[in-house]
């Protein structure tokens, strides 16, 4: 029997440009959208059915936006599981399901969780604290990354030799060996309550030089289709351990040997599938609604080669943000631009993003590069 998914309130906890994409796929399907978020000008704001501003991590405050809402699920980690926890027991549809955030929100965890389920990862020693890492000197080259809290490349800290240590974190986190690997790719997978599993095509991350962010993304990765398949695998695999349902991002390395490793998990929209709105029969957006509200899963084929450029604000600004040089991209064929309704800038923040559309990956290369020296965010 076909539900009638316009009568179902969908609440996100988290109003940010994840959300606000979401909520632009949905309104095609006149779904009512919840959010909560701290900020009283997050980018969901003026485009939700209702909008709260609270915390995400207070449990009364999630547990009562829960309320009014059907289904629940994120756009961030960071939220409050107990009380996402105490909905799903009282009869709430919560995706993710409370027990994986909570899991996610942690790399120890995660990183474990791979080695449990015989995922492939890079090999890894759990630390407690900045001398628990200077007495596991001898595994550097390494990455030292924090268990809780780090995102958008903040708590991570590669540590190459003893000169390093003096940056290692004084916080529980793990020293994962330093991959030198060939690329990273990563691969979106949805899983719906029906059991449907479907994989969107590999993607090539190339990411900012010091910001630690991705600065261009590549679709479809430049992998042999060996590579590929062997990728989306791994990607099913893991969603099909958590036994999750929605999206989940898989990000993870390629070695010079041609070996996949994971690196991370996210289980949302994901800055690795911005460019699906143009380049993909469905968006992860898309995807991400359909999957948690049991509706069927799109198909994830691609449509066209595609880069996407994040708009970061550049350095030495901060203030209301202003965008220079969209005239001039907005000329050119296949080029669509993405800005998330951010009013304020400040270096290398996430300000949008701008997807190319074009049928070749070495012409997608040049003209990424034209606009990302086109457009600039500043204040």
């Amino acid at each position: 029997m076909q539900q009638n998914y316009q009568q179902k309130t969908l609440g996100i906890l988290g109003g940010g440009q994840l959300g606000r994409m979401v909520i632009q796929s949905a309104i095609s399907y006149n779904i009512d959208i919840h959010i909560l978020d701290p900020d009283s000008n997050a980018p969901c704001k003026s485009i939700c059915q209702k909008f709260v501003k609270g915390s995400l991590n207070d449990f009364e405050t999630v547990y009562a936006f829960g309320q009014d809402c059907d289904i629940i699920t994120i756009e961030i980690e960071n939220v409050n599981t107990e009380a996402l926890q105490k909905l799903a027991d009282e009869g709430k549809e919560v995706f993710p399901q409370p027990h994986i955030i909570k899991m996610i929100q942690d790399k120890r965890l995660q990183k474990q969780f791979y080695k449990g389920k015989g995922i492939p990862t890079a090999d890894f020693i759990l630390t407690e604290d900045k001398a628990d890492v200077i007495r596991n000197a001898s595994f550097l080259p390494a990455v030292n990354k924090l268990g809780r809290e780090g995102y958008d490349g903040r708590g991570v800290q590669i540590l190459r030799n003893e000169g390093d240590l003096e940056k290692a974190f004084e916080a529980p986190g793990l020293l994962e060996k330093l991959i030198d690997f060939d690329k990273e790719i990563a691969v979106i997978v949805a899983k719906n309550k029906n059991g449907e599993t479907i994989a969107f095509p590999a993607v090539e991350c190339a990411f900012h030089p010091t910001a630690n962010l991705v600065e261009f993304l590549f679709s479809p990765a430049q992998v042999s289709d060996d590579i590929e398949q062997k990728a989306k695998k791994i990607a099913i695999q893991v969603i099909e351990e958590l036994g999750m349902i929605g999206i989940l991002a898989v990000e993870m390395f390629v070695t010079k040997s041609g070996e996949i490793l994971v690196n991370e998990i996210a289980p949302r929209p994901h800055n690795s599938g911005h460019h699906t709105i143009e380049a993909n029969f469905t968006s992860q957006f898309e995807q991400h609604f359909r999957a948690v509200m049991d509706m069927p899963l799109g198909n994830t084929d691609t449509r066209c080669p595609a880069v996407m450029v994040n708009l970061l604000g550049e350095e030495g600004y901060t203030g209301d943000a202003y965008v220079e040089g969209l005239d001039e991209a907005l000329s050119q064929k296949g080029v669509y631009v993405h800005l998330y309704g951010k009013k304020t800038t400040k270096p290398f923040r996430k300000m949008g993003h701008v997807t190319i559309l074009d049928n070749e990956i070495e012409i997608l290369k040049k003209r990424a590069l034209e606009i990302k020296e086109l457009i600039k965010v500043k204040a």
